[in-house]
Order: structure tokens, then C-alpha cells, then sequence
């Protein structure tokens, strides 16, 4: 579904991406993890069109898409929540579900998917008309995901979702994105939480200093010494 290749990306003269490959299959979770300022985000922002690589290609789908804006991305099917969740706090969840879907045009399908949000998140219901600065981190997180859930991604872009959450709400979260992933959207997973990141995921990329120096099955992963010295904390 998604392929980068030699990718290299910059911030001006910093260098924050080096060669990077890395693939995603149609209904996978992948995880990206890796130390802060590894170049995680990066590769996100990268594929979204954000911070557009200097060099290299990125493919969604067989299609090169590196040269992109950012809404024609969003408009073939990949959504990205970004680290922070970044919600509208001035805005009701409502009006930030309905920001979520303003590409799109099918009024039976945004209906559809509403009602699928408010089935994976209830809360959401109930704070409909509140304003979304006035919800906890978690209800923010959830209306995160839910807002770029409503622009129909078939590839859905998470970026430390368990960041600031409480250790139940973070189980939570992580229970929400397999069933998105059972549901049919394939995850890319960008997650310091290695531990939890790699129990969901099918496969796995450890990234350093803006290179992939390793991949394998997620599973394998963790069961490395190597990652479980350097990420896990054994």
C-alpha cells in the first residue's frame, strides 16, 4: 500500500531523514519506533506532504505521491493524527468531526461513519456539543483519531497516540486501533511506547538518527535484546 524509497528529508540544512526504505501491506499495523528526535514524526509528516523530501520517492497505492499537497494526499485515502492531537478546542466535537469529513460529499456515508465513531467512542456522543478544549487528554485522543477516521482514510497515520494518557486510557486507545485495523484500515503506528506499539503491530522498523537500522516481525522485535535493552527498559 504505502512504499518510501531512499527517502531524505530536511529542515533547512539539518538532515532529519537518510535513506530511509520502508514498506506497508494492504490491512497491516506497522510500527515506527525509536528514541525522541530519532526522525519518527518526520517520516509521517513526510508522507503526508508536510515536509516534502529533498530526495527519494514515496508511493501510496503504486502511485508516486511525494510531489503532493497535503489535501490531494488526504483525498486518496491517507489521514494522518498528529502527535499532541492538535483538535480544534474552540470547535464542538461535532464541528470537529465534521472538519474531519470536508472533502467529502457522500451524506449517507458521513452518516455512516459518525454513527461507527460514536459505537468505537460513546464518550463522543455524549460530548457532541461540547467544545473540545473542555475534554480530558483521553477524549481528546479519541476525538483525534475520530476526526481524521471521518475523512475515510484507507491508510491512517497515528503519531504517539498513548503521549500524556493514563495507563487505562492508553490500553484503551491501543484496543481502539486493532479494531480500525480489523475493520479494514491499515496503521502506521509512530509510538515511543514501544512496549504496547509492538504487541499490536504485524511488523515493526526501529529508526536512529533519521536511519531504519532495523525491521522485522513486530513479535521477533520484542523479543530482541537488543530492542528490549534499548526500548523496552529490560
Amino acid at each position: 500500500m504505502l512504499e518510501l524509497r531512499n527517502v531524505n528529508t530536511f529542515y533547512g540544512n539539518i538532515q532529519a531523514l537518510r535513506d530511509v526504505n520502508l514498506r506497508i501491506g494492504d490491512g497491516e499495523i506497522v510500527t515506527l519506533i525509536g528514541a525522541n528526535g530519532a526522525g519518527k514524526s518526520t517520516t509521517l509528516m513526510t508522507i503526508c506532504g508536510g515536509t516534502p523530501p529533498r530526495s527519494g520517492e514515496v508511493f501510496f497505492k503504486g502511485q508516486p505521491i511525494h510531489a503532493m499537497k497535503p489535501n490531494k494526499i488526504v483525498a486518496l485515502g491517507i489521514s494522518q493524527v498528529p502527535e499532541g492531537r492538535l483538535i480544534f478546542p474552540d470547535l464542538t466535537v461535532q464541528e470537529n468531526l465534521d472538519l474531519g469529513a470536508f472533502l467529502r460529499n457522500d451524506k449517507d456515508g458521513i452518516k455512516k461513519d459518525l454513527e461507527y465513531i460514536f459505537d468505537l467512542f460513546p464518550i463522543l456522543a455524549q460530548r457532541r456539543t461540547q467544545t473540545g478544549g473542555t475534554l480530558s487528554g483521553g477524549e481528546q485522543q479519541m476525538l483525534a483519531i475520530s476526526r481524521a477516521i471521518m475523512a475515510r482514510p484507507t491508510l491512517l497515520l497515528l503519531d504517539e497516540p498513548s503521549l500524556g494518557l493514563a495507563p487505562i486510557i492508553i490500553q484503551q486507545i491501543f484496543s481502539i486501533i486493532e479494531k480500525i485495523n480489523a475493520d479494514g484500515t491499515t496503521v502506521f503506528l509512530v509510538e515511543q511506547n514501544a512496549n504496547q506499539a509492538l504487541r499490536i503491530a504485524h511488523r515493526a522498523y526501529v529508526m536512529e538518527n533519521g536511519r531504519i537500522v532495523m525491521e522485522d516481525a513486530a513479535d521477533r522485535l520484542l523479543a530482541n535484546p537488543d530492542v528490549q535493552k534499548a526500548y523496552l527498559g529490560m
